[in-house]
C-alpha cells in the first residue's frame, strides 16, 4: 500500500468541529496533530526541512498568539534560531509596538517587544491557520515597524475561501501552508 502524502496524512489528523464557535462555522482543530508524537514530528519536520535550505533560512522565527507559539517555538529550536512571541495586547511586560486589526465584529490588538528583532532581520512568521489573514497581516506590520522583513508567512491550514491568503499575498507576503481546506 502506498504511503499517503504528507498533506493527506496531516489533513487526516485535523479534526473538524461543526458549528463552533458559531452556527455554520466548520472549525479546523489542530490539537490532534499535536497530541500524537509521530504526527507532531512529521508536521515539524516538514517545516524544518523547508527552512534549513540556505535560501529559505530566516534569522528569527516569530509566532502569533497562541497556537503560532507552539509550532513557531519548536521550529525555532530545531533550526537553532531565536523565537519572538507576538502577543495579544497587555501580555508583554517590556516596551512594545502595537498593531490593531479588524475582526468580523470589532477589532483586536497585538504587540511585540520593541527590541524583539533587529533592522534587516529576515523573519519567519508562524501561525496555525490563515482565515481572514488579519492576525498575520498585523504581525507582518509589527515586524516591519521595527525594520525587519517577513521572509514568509507559514501556517498549517489555509482556508482560502475566507480570502486571507489572497489578501496576504497581495500585500507582498509569500505564504507556505500545508493543508488547504477549500471547498471542504
Amino acid at each position: 500500500m502506498p504511503t499517503p502524502s504528507t498533506t493527506d496524512y496531516l489533513r487526516s489528523h485535523i479534526r473538524t468541529v461543526p458549528d463552533w464557535p458559531a452556527p455554520g462555522v466548520q472549525f479546523r482543530d489542530i490539537t490532534p496533530l499535536l497530541q500524537d508524537p509521530r504526527v507532531f514530528r512529521v508536521l515539524i519536520d516538514t517545516f524544518v526541512h523547508r527552512y534549513m535550505e540556505k535560501r529559505m533560512r530566516p534569522d528569527v522565527v516569530a509566532g502569533l498568539d497562541a497556537r503560532g507559539f507552539i509550532i513557531g517555538s519548536v521550529l525555532a529550536y530545531e533550526l537553532g534560531l531565536g523565537f519572538v512571541p507576538i502577543r495579544k495586547k497587555g501580555k508583554l511586560p517590556f516596551t512594545t509596538v502595537q498593531e490593531t486589526y479588524e475582526l468580523e465584529y470589532g477589532s483586536a490588538t497585538v504587540e511585540l517587544h520593541a527590541d524583539a528583532v533587529q533592522r534587516g532581520d529576515r523573519v519567519l512568521l508562524v501561525d496555525d491557520l490563515i482565515a481572514t489573514g488579519g492576525t498575520m497581516m498585523a504581525g507582518k506590520k509589527l515586524l516591519e515597524k521595527l525594520g525587519a522583513t517577513v521572509a514568509e508567512g507559514v501556517a498549517i491550514v489555509d482556508l482560502p475561501e475566507l480570502g486571507g491568503s489572497d489578501r496576504l499575498r497581495a500585500a507582498g507576503l509569500p505564504l507556505f501552508t500545508l493543508v488547504d481546506f477549500s471547498g471542504h
